[in-house]
């Protein structure tokens, strides 16, 4: 189990990697969706949490495109058409149904395709 400590001026901020479902980005800001279907508003760039992320051990987060950091354990339909991403899985209270560019969606499907999953 790992955590994700964010520390500013004010507050610290833990939360373990799995409750994470999503990350996106909100101009200066970004939310952090949990997979009890809470945001948390954050004083950080979309950026500063794609860094956080790739120091962790497990790799289970990936950026989709400008915009989203999206947990990989809780992709469940990846659909190019539509230029929709629908999160969903046990750990989840509510589904996720996201909106992402067709080429960033595509991306993510190939990548996702070329994995080996346990």
């Amino acid at each position: 189990m790992e955590w994700l400590k964010i520390s500013t001026s004010t507050e610290l901020v833990r939360i373990q990697t799995e409750d994470i479902a999503f990350i996106s980005a909100d101009g200066n800001y970004s939310d952090v969706y949990l997979t009890n279907g809470k945001p948390h508003k954050m004083t950080f760039k979309l950026h500063f949490f794609d860094e956080k992320l790739q120091l962790l051990a497990d790799k289970m987060f990936v950026r989709v495109g400008k915009s989203l950091i999206v947990n990989r354990n809780y992709i469940y339909v990846i659909n190019t058409v539509s230029q929709e991403l629908l999160l969903s899985g046990n750990r989840l209270r509510v589904d996720f149904k996201l909106k992402a560019s067709k080429e960033a969606l595509k991306q993510l499907k190939t990548l996702m395709e070329k994995e080996e999953w346990q």
